[in-house]
């Protein structure tokens, strides 16, 4: 599904992200962990075209999206989270949704001027796409409430139905579960699951190292934007450099 070969990233002297290389499966969960500071969210980043590398490539499906801008690879299927949840506030949950599957739209300024039915086909088809993926999330109850009205909990949901809405092969989850309790946790672990099942590839970012040893097939190891080691859960929680570099060496472990 995702190949990246020596992938780095500099910023200045500083190589945020350094000749990373892994690949994850599709229909995989895989998962990224590292200390603050690892090159995590970067290396995010330059997948999903927010960032471009200094060097190395990067292969969706075997096509190279490298040097694309991230709307071409958002259309190509990846679908990503942010650690912040950044939603229009004064706005219902349904409103943000829709704005998802705009990526899959191809009305212009004239369709607007003049009402086409284009347009109100694929408004129609924003809206529909919308409220299936409020009901993958488990969240159709809310469609009519406004952000600001709704739990943290509620909102991660909202944000990963916001990434299912634009059609994704791929899901970038950046620390999804951040700021939520532990039943929380693990309903959002169960929510991962349901996307494995239903033929998505989910590629995460966590520190709640209890939910990523539960969850995942594969993990990689980040640690001064280095790749210091790749593997099952049994293997990484045994890798000695790991033990020093985060596991034995990081409050939020254990978190």
């Amino acid at each position: 599904m995702l190949k990246v070969d020596n992938l780095t990233k500099m910023f200045g002297g500083l190589a945020a992200v350094s000749n990373v290389s892994v690949e994850f499966e599709a229909n995989k969960v895989n998962a990224i962990i590292g200390p603050n500071g690892a090159g995590k969210s970067t290396f995010f980043n330059l997948i999903a075209g927010a960032h471009k590398p200094t060097s190395g490539t990067i292969l969706l499906d075997g096509k190279d999206v490298t040097n694309l801008p991230c709307d071409q690879i958002a259309r190509l299927g990846v679908g990503r989270t942010f650690q912040t949840t950044n939603l229009f506030e004064q706005a219902t949950v349904l409103d943000n949704l829709i704005v998802g599957h705009r990526l899959r739209t191809r009305s212009g300024l004239w369709d607007v001027l003049v009402n086409s039915r284009r347009l109100q086909a694929e408004e129609r088809a924003c809206r529909e796409k919308a409220r299936e993926a409020l009901d993958f999330v488990g969240l159709s109850h809310v469609e009519n409430r406004f952000i600001a009205d709704i739990t943290q909990e509620e909102r991660k949901r909202v944000a990963f139905a916001l990434a299912l809405a634009t059609d994704p092969k791929i899901l970038l989850l950046d620390e999804p579960a951040a700021g939520v309790n532990p039943e929380e946790t693990e309903g959002l672990a169960d929510l991962m699951r349901k996307m494995i099942n239903h033929g998505l590839t989910v590629c995460l970012i966590e520190h709640k190292m209890g939910m990523i040893m539960g969850i995942a097939d594969k993990i990689m190891v980040l640690d001064h934007g280095e790749k210091i080691a790749e593997g099952t859960p049994e293997q990484v929680s045994n890798d000695a450099a790991v033990i020093e570099a985060y596991l034995g060496g990081d409050e939020d472990a254990a978190a």
